[in-house]
């Protein structure tokens, strides 16, 4: 899903593929769920997932076409799920890219990142957000990869910027991961539009507001920055439940839209129960609201 290589030093489902990890099966058991436990909202990280019209080269064995997509989405639509479309342009999880994963901040780079999201906002039929991903660009995060790149300075808010604004010039708000400000407060609220919703992640248990990544919740509101936090069971069964309790009682209601529950894990049977434990935890959240 991330590394670009077999590294032995990754486990589980972190690597990149060339087929699609997908089980049809699971994928309507999880849609028929989440209604029924409040869910409204889906994004999928299409990736290398779709057979896209303008880059069809990206495309992974087994992905969906273009129609197969469409048809999905309607049907999400239907049960009153609102499907919102993410691509993730940080170079720390574009292995989906393929080759254009290789020429950063080129005039390529910038004309495929173009087309696909023109695409891809055509095939949602004008979604209301467009998520861009952008975390973890560090050295940290790629030391295991083939290829690293880190874009700093200038170079990464132009090429944010870029991303922003081939999202907004189709009438689509652009949504980001905000562990940027983690790294570099000063420069995120100097640079970083009010009009980029913003999903700060944390995944832990302790909700610690001296850990940055906790207290980011706090700061993003203050500065007048609109939120989805985004909890997880990546790595315990009580973060969700307690992201929504700490949010709800630390941003003001008018800066927070909502939440976004992740389990990182691909749509397997094997992974079945972890996306069942994902939406149990919303259930239990909502109830405690």
């Amino acid at each position: 899903m991330w590394c670009d290589r077999k590294a032995p030093e990754w486990e589980g489902y972190g690597i990149y593929q060339p087929t699609l990890r997908f089980d049809e099966g699971l994928w309507n058991e999880l849609l028929d769920e989440m209604p029924r436990v409040g869910v409204n909202m889906v994004v999928i990280d299409l990736g290398d997932g779709v057979q896209y019209r303008s880059h069809p080269e990206i495309a992974v064995q087994g992905a969906w076409s273009t129609t197969r997509l469409k048809e999905e989405l309607k049907r999400l639509r239907e049960r009153g799920l609102e499907p919102v479309p993410k691509l993730n342009f940080s170079t720390a999880h574009d292995a989906w890219m393929g080759e254009y994963s290789r020429c950063v901040s080129t005039p390529r780079y910038y004309a495929v990142c173009r087309d696909l999201i023109e695409e891809v906002i055509d095939l949602f039929e004008q979604p209301r957000f467009f998520h861009l991903g952008m975390d973890e660009e560090t050295w940290e995060h790629q030391r295991h990869y083939a290829y690293a790149v880190v874009r700093q300075h200038e170079l990464w808010w132009e090429d944010f910027r870029f991303l922003v604004n081939q999202v907004g010039r189709h009438g689509v708000r652009a949504w980001i991961w905000s562990d940027y400000y983690w790294h570099h407060p000063e420069a995120f609220l100097q640079n970083m539009p009010r009009s980029v919703l913003q999903s700060n992640w944390y995944y832990g248990d302790g909700f610690d507001p001296q850990d940055v990544a906790v207290r980011t919740y706090i700061e993003l509101a203050q500065h007048g920055f609109e939120q989805i936090p985004t909890g997880s069971n990546w790595s315990n069964d009580v973060n969700f439940e307690r992201t929504v309790q700490f949010c709800t009682q630390n941003v003001p209601p008018e800066r927070l839209l909502g939440f976004l529950q992740t389990t990182w894990k691909p749509t397997l049977t094997e992974c079945r129960q972890k996306h069942l434990n994902a939406l149990q935890q919303v259930t239990r959240a909502k109830h405690r609201e």
